[in-house]
Formats: C-alpha cells, sequence, structure tokens
C-alpha cells in the first residue's frame, strides 16, 4: 500500500530541513572557500529542488495508482467494459449525434442554425426559442421547425450503439439535450431516456393545453402550405407548441429527480456530440463519482475534457510556473478519456474494440424495430 502522500512530503521537508537549513549540519549551510557564491540559499534552493522532485514522485505514483483505466483512450474505456462489467451506463448526448442523420446543429460556424438564420431578422438568434418571443410571433420558430424535424430522418449508429448498451442490460440512463426523439425512435425504451430539454414527440394547445402526438405534429410540419399550427378543438384557436423547452421555461421536474437518484449509482460516463456550454446539463458531467471513467466523443474537447489549459482554469504561464517552482508535471484527470472525430466513428471503433462490431451492424441495418412513436 503506498504511503500518505503528506506524510511522505514532510517526511522529506523534515529531513531536509534538519540536514539543510536548520543548522544541524554546518558543513551544508557555511560558505565554503573553495566553492564561491556557495551560502545558505544553495542550501535552501537544494532543498527546494528536492522537495520538487519528491512532489513529482508522489503525485505520478498516486495517478498511476488510482487510474481505473489502464490507459486513457478507447482501449482503456473497452478494457474497463470487458474487465469492471458496469451495469449502470449513463450516456449524455448532444446535437453533434444527430447531424448525420441530417438534423443541423446550432453553433457550428456557417452550417449550424444560428449561423443561418438572417432571413428571420432576430437581433438575438436564441430568441427563437424565447417564450415571450414565440407567443408573440411563431413563425420564425415553425420555420425553422422544418428543418430541425426534417422528412424520414433516422437514427444514426450512435443511437444504435446506445440501444446495443440497453440491450446487453448495461444502460442506466440516456440523458439528451435533443429534441429530435431519435432516441425514442432507435428503440430505446422511453423510460431510459430523460430528454432534458423536452422533445417534439408531444405538442400542447397553449391556450386548452390539448395534448397532440407526434403524427400530427409531423404531418403539419411536412405540409408545405401550412405553417403555424392552430389547435382543432372546437372553439379553441390556440397555436400548438411542440413540448420543446424554451429559454424561460422550468426544465422537466423529471430531469432533476433523475440526476439525483441515477448519478451516484453511475459506473461509466459516455458523452458524445456537444459543446457541453449549456446549463444546466453540462454540469452533470461532474456528478459522477471522481473515480468514475468519463469518455467523450467529440470532434473537439469540451467542459472538463479540455484539460487544464483548454478548460480556462489553470492557464499556460501558470501551468509553467507551478512546473518550474515544483518540478511537476502537471497531467490531466486520471479518468478522463477524449476521442477526437465524428460519433458514429467513434462508437464504431468502440464496438470493434469490444467484439460487438456484427452485432452493431446488424441492429443498424434491420432498423428500429417497430415505428414506435408514429
Amino acid at each position: 500500500i503506498m504511503s500518505d502522500p503528506k506524510s511522505v512530503v514532510n517526511r522529506k521537508v523534515t529531513t531536509e530541513a534538519e540536514q539543510g537549513v536548520s543548522g544541524d549540519s554546518d558543513e551544508t549551510v557555511k560558505e565554503n572557500p573553495g566553492r564561491p557564491g556557495s551560502s545558505k540559499m544553495d542550501a535552501f534552493t537544494s532543498m527546494v529542488e528536492s522537495l520538487g522532485q519528491t512532489l513529482k514522485e508522489v503525485a505520478s505514483e498516486s495517478i498511476r495508482c488510482s487510474s481505473p483505466l489502464k490507459t486513457l483512450d478507447l482501449d482503456g474505456i473497452a478494457e474497463y467494459i470487458k474487465t469492471k462489467k458496469p451495469k449502470n451506463i449513463i450516456v449524455m448526448t448532444g446535437a453533434g449525434i444527430s447531424t448525420a442523420a441530417g438534423i443541423p446543429d446550432f453553433r457550428t460556424p456557417g452550417s449550424g442554425l444560428y449561423s443561418n438564420l438572417a432571413e428571420y431578422d432576430l437581433e438575438d438568434p436564441q430568441d427563437i426559442f424565447c417564450m415571450d418571443f414565440f407567443r408573440e410571433n411563431p413563425k420564425p420558430f415553425f420555420k425553422l421547425a422544418k428543418a430541425l424535424f426534417p422528412k424520414n430522418i433516422k437514427p444514426t449508429p450512435a443511437h444504435y450503439f446506445v440501444r446495443l448498451l440497453e440491450k446487453k442490460g448495461l444502460l442506466l440512463r440516456w440523458f439528451t439535450q435533443n429534441i429530435d426523439s431519435l432516441e425514442l425512435l432507435v428503440g430505446v425504451n422511453k423510460e431510459k431516456v430523460m430528454a432534458a430539454h423536452g422533445s417534439h414527440a408531444s405538442s400542447t394547445c397553449l391556450k386548452c393545453k390539448k395534448k397532440y402526438d407526434l403524427a400530427w405534429i409531423t404531418k403539419h410540419l411536412e405540409d408545405p402550405s401550412k405553417l403555424v399550427p392552430y389547435c382543432e378543438k372546437a372553439d379553441c384557436d390556440g397555436v400548438v407548441k411542440p413540448d420543446i423547452i424554451f429559454f424561460s421555461e422550468a426544465l422537466p421536474r423529471d430531469f432533476f429527480k433523475r440526476i439525483v437518484e441515477d448519478f451516484p449509482c453511475c459506473d461509466l460516463l459516455i458523452v458524445m456530440g456537444t459543446s457541453l456550454v449549456v446549463q444546466p446539463f453540462a454540469s452533470l458531467v461532474d456528478e459522477v463519482d471522481s473515480e468514475i471513467p468519463r469518455l467523450l466523443i467529440n470532434r473537439e474537447p469540451a467542459g472538463p475534457f479540455r484539460g487544464p489549459i483548454e478548460g480556462g482554469r489553470t492557464t499556460r504561464s501558470s501551468k509553467k510556473a507551478l512546473e518550474a517552482c515544483y518540478g511537476l508535471g502537471i497531467k490531466q484527470s486520471n479518468r478522463d478519456v477524449f476521442h477526437r472525430g465524428d460519433c458514429d466513428d467513434g462508437v464504431l471503433a468502440l464496438a470493434e474494440k469490444l467484439g460487438w462490431d456484427e452485432e452493431l451492424e446488424q441492429m443498424i441495418n434491420q432498423g428500429p424495430p417497430t415505428n414506435l412513436l408514429l
């Protein structure tokens, strides 16, 4: 069993101080006539260097011993799944998981929805998801909805990978920022899915609260002659809004309930296709225990997966200063894996390392088990 790092450091400091600074060893601190410039400062400098080396060794040993992964890559994640057999995997996904299905994301420069809203003459592109703005003028949202919910969209390999986790009894919950309902369309049990921002699987009349299903709103959005859907109930002309959470609306109560119940049980966190900037969803990555492995599959690093420099918590200059003072090679998290690339490529690579590639390919070729939503 490794010694407590604090006791190791304390013993080292005490020893160095007693021998080099306190005066117990006069040869160390007195000037040596044969060495110009030798002084107590030399002894102090030597002690600091030695202390730094000790800290580096202790930190390195701690990281190596406590890491739940043998390697910080997909191989390490695959080996962890094979050997540790996690049964409570939580998956978190964002828009990047659905771009391959033909659904544009919001923030990608040039192609994201926010980059292509000039025709709507909005002061802020996000106004389109503001409830006050929607009540005043719902037309821009429903113009956008036709792009958000394209006809005949199909789940991607990344969606099928999560379904495969459920089939194998490994999926605890699928937390998603997406509103496209592809999590349900791929065949995952709706009880396993927590849509943090709602979805268009159902819609509600803002006036009489009558509910409409996905088939009804989909038919409306696919009709080029119609734009804003209105309630069909007698004596009601209310606007029917998909049950998507707008900025001024509260998140679903179940969302917070699931966080409290699920994350303490999580034994592996898989994050895909999200920039981890929208709160409170983004902060969920920090809700799992500090020893639980976390995997991000994304085109760019995000959130804590950026590391100390990209994450902004430790600047490049402060990192160098710490290394200079203490001799520490500051390491990134010992349980985080960032796999750069498209979500589909990432899950296909992971499935192959797990020996699940043929099963996943068969599932994709078969398609959704049924049209669950329609």
